[in-house]
């Protein structure tokens, strides 16, 4: 393969390349270590929930049509059957003209359709209860098998689970929840001038920052990170360290060598490993035009640019849903990110024909926006990554965006 070859490609097709890449094979977990994962199936629920009628409030359980046009000045009056403490299961339906003393998270008595707050009702003693509004038929009560039915899909493959769905599958007492592996992200640096974090580097070499920083992005995406080290710029070398990675990763993350140049030597590692295809060399982006996609083995090798910014920009952008999507998130490359509207506070210029991710300061704005301030820089800066809370995307059909634009800034 020529060693020039450098073919870009769009933000759109590129994330249809990963896609390509089908999610791990699911596992079974308990449930108390399903938070943060992804379904790898439907649940269904097993059983009704609520099991029976219950009330959402304290009140009285009654006929709704006994209540009909009750007001504080025209009331009803009801006789009182009695009182349902919260585990008590009443089998005697509910008579007309009458009504049941609940709490909220009773179960209701046959017959009874509405729930009557105590706020609007007087008990005048002797077994008569004043009820001073109208209650229409479900009113302040939960419906048997509103929350969920039994043998109906109560949560969707791909649905992250969160606290509510953690509250949700305990309530319907499942303890071993289906969910997508969580991918193993390999991570090497390439460069001879690389040195670990706790070396002092020596003229001409710079302290390894992108491994760490990287293995923190992955983790945040849900998955595993296994920081391998850094290599040499050896072809040899970097080929043995890939084979190492594809070994006991499921993706693996290179950073630097994925320029065109004398001493990017990524794709020529690449070509020395058996059942291994470059499927990308180049986005249409900036920062992280020279990134390479490679599938080996089955797996994912990716090339990230050498420098800090363009190298956390692709992850961000791309590298940490590509995970997600290995994890079973079924809208991995689709699923809104965090973001929000703020006005742009200057001139930002751009080349047609890529798209920019611009990093942005957030300050405080008028009129109840933000005001996004565009924190320019070389790609080789951190200080640009630790000033900026988001990033700006500037389509490659624009030439750049004006000054009081509203725009969209995904947080970072």
């Amino acid at each position: 393969m020529d060693k020039g070859y450098l073919e870009l490609i769009s933000s759109s097709a590129f994330r249809e390349v990963l896609a390509e890449s089908p999610p791990l094979p699911g596992t079974t977990v308990p449930l108390d270590e399903a938070a943060g994962r992804f379904l790898a199936g439907d649940v269904l629920s097993p059983e009704d929930l609520p099991r029976l009628p219950r009330s959402s409030m304290d009140g009285f359980a009654v006929r709704a049509r006994d209540c009909f046009g009750a007001t504080e000045t025209n009331p009803s009056y009801l006789d009182l059957s009695g009182d349902l403490s919260i585990t008590a299961v009443s089998a005697e339906p509910l008579a007309p003209g009458r009504c049941v003393r609940v709490v909220t998270g009773s179960s209701l008595p046959p017959g009874a359709d509405a729930v009557v707050m105590v706020e609007h009702t007087q008990d005048l003693g002797a077994g008569t209860i004043e009820i001073r509004k109208a209650a229409a038929p479900g009113e302040n009560m939960m419906l048997a098998g509103e929350d969920a039915l039994a043998g109906q899909p109560v949560l969707a493959k791909g649905t992250l689970v969160r606290p509510a769905e953690i509250g949700l599958l305990a309530a319907l007492g499942i303890c071993e929840v289906p969910v997508g592996a969580r991918p193993v992200a390999a991570i090497l640096s390439t460069g001879d001038e690389l040195v670990p974090v706790s070396d002092t580097p020596g003229p001409g070499s710079i302290r390894d920052a992108n491994a760490p920083a990287l293995a923190a992005m992955c983790a945040q995406a849900g998955a595993q990170p296994l920081q391998m080290g850094i290599v040499g710029d050896d072809v040899a070398s970097i080929a043995q360290a890939l084979t190492r990675a594809l070994d006991v990763a499921d993706a693996v993350f290179l950073s630097g060598g994925s320029s065109v140049g004398v001493r990017d030597l990524t794709i020529e590692a690449l070509e020395l490993l058996p059942d291994t295809k470059v499927l990308v060399h180049g986005l249409a982006v900036s920062p992280g035009k020279p990134t390479i996609l490679a599938r080996s083995r089955g797996k994912a090798v990716w090339g990230l640019p050498g420098q800090v910014a363009s190298a956390q920009v692709v992850m961000f952008v791309f590298g940490c849903p590509f995970l997600a999507h290995l994890a079973g998130d079924a809208q991995a490359f689709t699923r809104p990110r965090a973001e929000v509207f703020a006005r742009l506070a200057r001139n930002v210029a751009s080349r047609q024909g890529r798209e920019d991710f611009v990093r942005m300061r957030l300050a405080p704005g008028s009129e109840g926006l933000p005001e996004a301030v565009p924190v320019l820089g070389k790609s080789g800066l951190l200080k640009t990554l630790v000033q900026a809370q988001g990033l700006a995307a500037i389509p490659a059909g624009l030439e750049g965006l004006e000054a009081g634009t509203t725009i969209r800034v995904m947080l970072l």
